[in-house]
């Protein structure tokens, strides 16, 4: 049976997501960057497009409820610029939100559940007919607050009625193992069904291959300017993972949170989106070999964000 992945224009086969940027944000608006925020239409479709044209298919957008994810501009930026994109359901950091957003949201298993398998909430609160294809949820550092135990919770019944994979922002890269042990230990989620973001934040290998034994997915999201200092460690990182056998598991993204760190044709001062394709790619490719760098950009997505096979 093909396997399916769920994007903002309707399923598609999976082998047609081509090169993967597997987290990234195409809209976003955080109480925590201030004027930074990225509700520039044209320059997201400027960003897809240079992303297009340095050979890449697929954006997997992890911005998530009331972040200003913009849901009923996805297709239309999908639509124009031929690239696939994959819309997030689920609840950041308590402290990107104004004061009683959380608590207007509700019951938010039920919140989840309605995004991925009917529709979208506008940023207005209007349905609309886009359907969310992943859960995005958020570890506290080193750690797990109170918050947090209540969204990887949430994000575990909806996972649980719907397949959905669930995508963590780790704080600083942090709390890979306490994300795990409650989501995969305590509520049983698939640990292939779990992917851990940052990592590149906190370049412990030791902790890597730890979640990576477990059998989560390991992305490894950026270069970004504001996580420079260990952007020279990545490749280290992956070849560790490499060599360890874990090749299936890796995940790369640019995870692009504020107009700056757009590329240079989209308004930015980079690297952007593209710069996966264009800088970091061919990198690996030397270093990991072609099949290796192919697994990361392609095969692996692939299954990662994969529909759950029917019953």
């Amino acid at each position: 049976m093909t396997a399916l992945v769920r994007t903002v224009l309707g399923d598609v086969p999976a082998r047609e997501l081509g090169a993967v940027d597997s987290h990234d944000h195409l809209h976003l608006r955080s109480a925590q960057l201030p004027g930074q925020e990225l509700d520039d239409q044209a320059a997201a479709a400027a960003e897809l497009g240079a992303f297009r044209a340095a050979g890449g298919g697929t954006v997997v957008q992890w911005t998530p409820y009331g972040l200003g994810r913009r849901a009923e501009r996805l297709a239309e930026l999908s639509r124009a610029t031929g690239v696939h994109v994959l819309a997030a359901t689920g609840l950041h950091q308590a402290r990107h939100y104004p004061p009683g957003a959380v608590e207007r949201a509700g019951d938010l298993a039920r919140l989840f559940v309605q995004e991925l398998t009917e529709g979208l909430r506008a940023d207005d609160g209007a349905p609309l007919p886009v359907r969310a294809s992943l859960v995005k949820v958020a570890g506290s550092y080193h750690g797990l607050d109170a918050h947090a135990r209540t969204v990887l919770a949430a994000a575990a019944e909806a996972h649980r009625a719907t397949g959905a994979p669930i995508a963590v922002h780790l704080e600083q890269g942090t709390a890979a193992a306490e994300v795990l042990a409650l989501l995969c230990d305590r509520l049983a989620v698939p640990p292939e069904r779990v992917v851990l973001g940052h990592l590149n934040r906190f370049p412990d290998l030791r902790l890597h291959r730890e979640a990576a034994e477990r059998g989560a997915y390991l992305c490894f999201d950026g270069p970004s300017a504001a996580h420079h200092a260990t952007d020279w460690r990545l490749l280290d990182a992956l070849k560790e993972l490499v060599d360890a056998g874990h090749v299936r598991q890796l995940l790369l993204g640019g995870d692009t949170t504020t107009a700056r760190a757009r590329s240079f044709g989209a308004g930015g001062a980079g690297p952007g989106m593209p710069f996966l394709l264009t800088g970091l790619r061919p990198r690996l490719r030397r270093e990991l070999g072609e099949e290796a760098a192919e697994l990361l950009f392609v095969g692996n997505p692939a299954r990662a964000f994969a529909l759950p096979d029917p019953d």
